[in-house]
C-alpha cells in the first residue's frame, strides 16, 4: 500500500511541530511548507484538514503560528492514516469501468484486509513515538534551512 502525499506530508508535518518549542508562537504553515520543500497552497490544505482533526493548532497574529495539540501527540498514527487517506479501497471495482469480476472476485476482500493489516501495524504508535532521537535532531534542522 503507498499513502497519498496528502497523507506523508500530514505526518510529517506533525512530526515538524512535535519538536518545536513552545514559547508563545509557532511555525507559520509557509515555514513548514518551505522546511517540507512543498507548495505552500498543498500544506495549506494539510493544515486545515490536520487542525478539522484536532491535532494541530492555529494562532493568527503577531505571536501566531501552528502548534500540534495533545491530542496530536498521542492519537495513533493508525487512526491518523485511517482519517487522512479516507475509505477508498486499495483497488477500482465498480467505477465507470467496472470489473466484470467484482460478484464473484475474492482479491477484493483480500485486500481490504491486508489494508487493514497495515493500519493496525501502525496503530500502537503516535507522532510522540516517531519523533525520538535521532529523528528530534533532523527535524529541528528543518527550521535552520533558508527560505526558498
Amino acid at each position: 500500500m503507498q499513502l497519498t502525499r496528502f497523507t506523508d506530508l500530514g505526518l510529517r508535518i506533525l512530526m515538524r511541530l512535535a519538536v518545536s518549542e513552545t514559547d508563545g508562537s509557532g511555525p507559520t504553515t509557509r515555514s513548514v511548507a518551505d522546511q517540507m520543500a512543498v507548495k505552500y497552497t498543498h500544506a495549506a490544505k494539510v493544515v486545515s484538514r490536520l487542525q478539522s482533526l484536532g491535532v494541530v493548532e492555529t494562532r493568527r497574529g503577531r505571536h501566531g503560528g501552528l502548534s500540534i495539540s495533545e491530542h496530536g501527540r498521542t492519537v495513533s498514527i493508525g487512526r491518523l492514516v485511517r482519517e487522512l487517506e479516507g475509505t477508498s479501497e486499495v483497488i477500482e471495482c465498480e467505477g465507470t469501468n467496472p470489473c466484470p469480476l467484482r460478484h464473484a472476485c475474492r482479491l477484493r476482500v483480500v485486500l481490504r484486509d491486508a489494508q487493514e493489516a497495515f493500519f493496525r501495524e501502525l496503530d500502537p504508535f503516535t507522532v510522540t513515538d516517531l519523533t525520538g532521537p535521532p529523528t528530534a535532531r533532523v527535524l529541528l534542522s528543518l527550521a535552520d534551512r533558508p527560505a526558498s
